[in-house]
């Protein structure tokens, strides 16, 4: 058997590959509502045969958007429109997962393709939060979290992970990436506080290792909780690889049970070297390091490619975005580029190529 298509089992949940569904934002919900274009979006990925789907970034509080279109899970009627989609997944016979984020200085958008950035307070917009008053480039100057404001925002990473368990999702990924909240907690450069939360890395990193360990409370013992970090910021003085091994070591001992590996987002003129697979020797570093589960992410588009990545060591998954977006299909493409036998959707099944004997 391939390495990408050998199933992995975390607490409860088993993957049938390890073909899975990155969060791709789609700003396309109604007051952190989602609808249609979801259900369809994330269920052909269920049908194209990925070992897990993990929803988009969603919210754990209004102000915690990235934009008047981005979801959320702060209310009820936001949990009943996520079942929708989760339970056609699970008709799919495969796990959903969901990112629950906060976006920090980096809120209050409006959608990528409109035609300006920051949304104004008619258009829905509001003040956004973060850890010391330091603005993103070209984007309006943050209001520093209190605090109260800091309980605040953990209460909500665990009510939003309860609530996620009754949306229907199978796991939870905590967003610590790409220059969000918690990311900016982690980064000397976007985080200048002198109080506990500021200062040593051990500071730094403890809004996060709290959020993790109230949900982890919240979620119980058989949900698989992953946290994804930026390995770097691409940045002398900023968030580095040295950094994000000892706190994949904090991590791994709160709970959580895999670091989904990416990088940057936090520095918006950063020389960040692209290429395949760019981001692989990241998470290959703290897999061997840490001695924990990792996923990697970034310009992974060819089944050879990715079975590389899982035989070699780097990782124990593969998250893949844009290679998705291109063609749901991808996972089932990519068992029959490699020899695999896997099962079709039956309403699919005359497309298939390889059989079973």
């Amino acid at each position: 058997m391939t390495k990408l298509f050998e199933p992995l089992t975390i607490r409860s949940t088993t993957f049938a590959n390890r073909a899975w569904v990155s969060p791709m934002c789609q700003y396309s919900a109604t007051n952190g509502v989602v609808g249609p274009w979801h259900l369809v979006h994330l269920g052909s990925f269920a049908t194209g045969g990925a070992g897990l789907v993990m929803a988009e970034a969603s919210a754990v509080s209004a102000e915690g958007r990235i934009s008047v279109a981005c979801p959320g899970l702060w209310n009820e009627e936001q949990v009943a429109a996520w079942r929708v989609v989760t339970d056609f997944i699970h008709s799919q016979s495969t796990p959903a997962g969901i990112q629950l984020a906060h976006a920090g200085r980096k809120a209050s958008t409006m959608r990528p393709w409109d035609d300006h950035l920051m949304a104004t307070t008619a258009e829905g917009g509001w003040e956004a939060l973060a850890p010391s008053a330091l603005a993103f480039a070209g984007y309006p100057t943050p209001r520093a979290l209190s605090l109260s404001d800091i309980d605040r925002v953990v209460e909500q990473f665990a009510d939003a992970a309860q609530r996620a368990l009754r949306a229907g999702f199978d796991l939870v990924e905590i967003h610590a990436a790409h220059g969000y909240l918690l990311h900016e907690f982690l980064s000397p450069l976007s985080n200048e506080r002198d109080d506990e939360y500021g200062g040593s890395l051990e500071n730094r990193a403890r809004l996060l290792l709290r959020a993790v360990a109230a949900v982890r409370e919240r979620i119980g013992d058989e949900v698989a909780l992953f946290v994804r970090i930026s390995a770097t910021d691409y940045t002398p003085g900023g968030w580095d690889i040295e950094q994000s091994v000892e706190l994949a070591t904090w991590l791994r001992d709160a709970s959580v049970d895999l670091i989904d590996v990416s990088s940057g987002g936090n520095v918006a003129n950063a020389t960040i070297p692209l290429g395949p697979g760019y981001q692989v020797a990241f998470a290959r570093e703290i897999r061997e390091r840490a001695e924990i589960l990792t996923s990697s992410v970034g310009l992974i588009t060819e089944p050879l490619q990715a079975e590389e990545i899982l035989r070699d060591g780097s990782a124990d998954a593969v998250m893949m975005a844009r290679a998705f977006l291109r063609n749901p299909r991808w996972a089932l493409n990519a068992a029959e580029t490699l020899d695999e036998v896997v099962p079709w959707p039956v309403q699919m099944d005359r497309a298939r190529t390889l059989r079973r004997p």
